[in-house]
């Protein structure tokens, strides 16, 4: 039942929140996003909104779910968050997008609802009050499987669809966007779709030393320790963060202790194996450690490929595989910036038109390869090549013409042209001296060769994928 304002006030809350959305990111992305939003009240201090399709709700709570919440907060102090959901009656152009809405890959739970709260992530509440709500689109079957992570994987799922494991805790780590988030909240889908009756609590671990600190303050703390310690299934995300805060860890070792002991499992997550988490007591070390801890490593060129393949399937869009191939090789640290640039190149055609191109690619994410962009020397460039047309590493400052050394230092300035910031000047002082216009001719000389000879295009990339890898 609404019980804010009355509806007339509402909606001139929402058209004013419009307003806001359509001065600050203009009349273009207006159209498209947030004018066919339908706006559905105020409910709970949430208010609800309801899209045509799930490719437009993600992209909605991506870009602007959170500015809208802030908006709202303006308006209405009470707000604390914006719920998303899909009203296929909506009659909108964004239909004619071209993405499937297929339903089933994700179905929504009659007890839950897309959400968005602080971290402005897609999500569904179960209403357990200490529990965080769980993204819709982290399942076991969107997880893409690879040599880095196949240990890990099998190991959540071990957890996930058996009562009783031989292993307590489970403890995952690896770096960021390597996808020890989206195992945990795999793993509380499964549980709750397996054993709805089992009680899964997942939270990060500043939520859990929040909720210490309140209980604390309010002479609670009975409450708080039989919230936690009658979970079935007790899941706490970056455990890294309770490093240093000793009354929180003198707390969490009694909850792992009393859950343990029953026989409850738990499931951990951190940047760094237990062994390397800094000012975590002797006692809370062997404790996390004594479980099984699972390592998620860097992602392979194979397994981003693999991911870009899967993103693309689930979106119903045709990449192009050497497109595909290009950002596998150049977004190699975070996975959720590989997904990241593929939706926005998609959404960029599907608004714009056109086709995804590598020329589109360099266009649209020129922000995103310059900031993963690794950095390259022209003295590495130059050994790199050296070594692989095996000539002298003095052979690229030297005066020689032959045509065995001319050609590969000509490919060496044309890579160190490419892959570094340095001026023209500053690249032929590099190759003994040389003007600058002996570099312009080299890079020219490269690409002309490159656009007709097939063989010597791909040894450059090569070469380029070497450097840049």
């Amino acid at each position: 039942m609404k019980v804010s304002a009355e509806p007339s006030a509402e909606a001139a809350e929402w058209n004013r929140v419009k307003l806001h959305l359509k001065r600050e990111f203009g009349d273009s992305a207006y159209k498209s996003w947030v004018n066919p939003i339908a706006f559905d009240g105020i409910a709970n201090g949430a208010v609800n909104l309801k899209v045509p399709t799930r490719f437009m709700r993600d992209w909605v709570i991506t870009h602007y779910a959170e500015r809208i919440r802030a908006l709202y907060k303006g308006e209405n102090p009470d707000i604390s968050n914006v719920l998303v959901d899909v009203e296929l009656s909506i009659q909108t152009s964004v239909s004619d997008i071209g993405v499937k809405d297929d339903r089933s890959v994700n179905p929504i739970p009659n007890n839950a609802s897309s959400i968005v709260g602080q971290q402005g992530a897609a999500s569904q509440s179960f209403g357990d009050p200490f529990s965080a709500p769980l993204d819709t689109r982290y399942t076991f079957e969107n997880f893409v499987v690879g040599k880095p992570n196949e240990f890990a994987y099998a190991a959540a799922r071990r957890v996930a669809e058996t009562d009783s494991v031989s292993f307590n805790p489970l403890f995952l780590y690896g770096g960021v966007g390597l996808g020890k988030t989206h195992l945990m909240h795999a793993i509380a889908w499964q549980i709750r779709s397996r054993s709805p009756n089992r009680r899964v609590v997942y939270l990060s671990a500043e939520k859990f030393m929040y909720s210490f600190v309140r209980a604390l303050r309010n002479h609670d703390t009975v409450s708080f320790k039989e919230q936690f310690r009658s979970a079935d299934v007790l899941m706490i995300d970056d455990v890294q963060f309770i490093s240093g805060k000793d009354s929180t860890q003198e707390e969490f070792f009694h909850t792992f202790n009393a859950l343990v002991d029953q026989g409850r499992q738990m499931v951990l997550s951190a940047d760094k194996s237990p062994s390397d988490l800094e000012k975590i007591g002797d006692r809370l070390r062997s404790r996390l450690s004594s479980g099984l801890v699972a390592d998620l490593h860097p992602t392979t060129f194979e397994l981003r490929l693999g991911i870009l393949d899967a993103k693309a399937e689930q979106l119903s869009v045709d990449v192009p595989q050497k497109v595909k191939e290009f950002l596998a090789h150049r977004i190699t640290s975070n996975v959720r910036a590989l997904e990241g640039a593929l939706t926005r190149l998609i959404a960029n055609v599907q608004l714009v038109g056109g086709d995804i191109t590598l020329e589109l690619v360099h266009t649209l994410l020129h922000d995103l390869l310059r900031a993963h962009d690794r950095r390259v020397s022209i003295d590495e460039i130059q050994k790199r090549v050296a070594e692989h047309f095996k000539i002298r590493l003095s052979d690229m400052s030297s005066a020689r013409r032959s045509r065995t050394v001319a050609r590969p230092r000509q490919i060496a300035m044309y890579l160190s042209k490419q892959l570094t910031s340095r001026s023209l000047p500053e690249i032929g002082r590099a190759f003994g001296g040389r003007d600058h216009t002996t570099v312009i001719h080299a890079v020219r000389k490269v690409e002309e060769i490159m656009s007709a000879d097939p063989i010597f295009s791909e040894d450059v990339e090569l070469l380029t994928r070497m450097l840049e890898s």
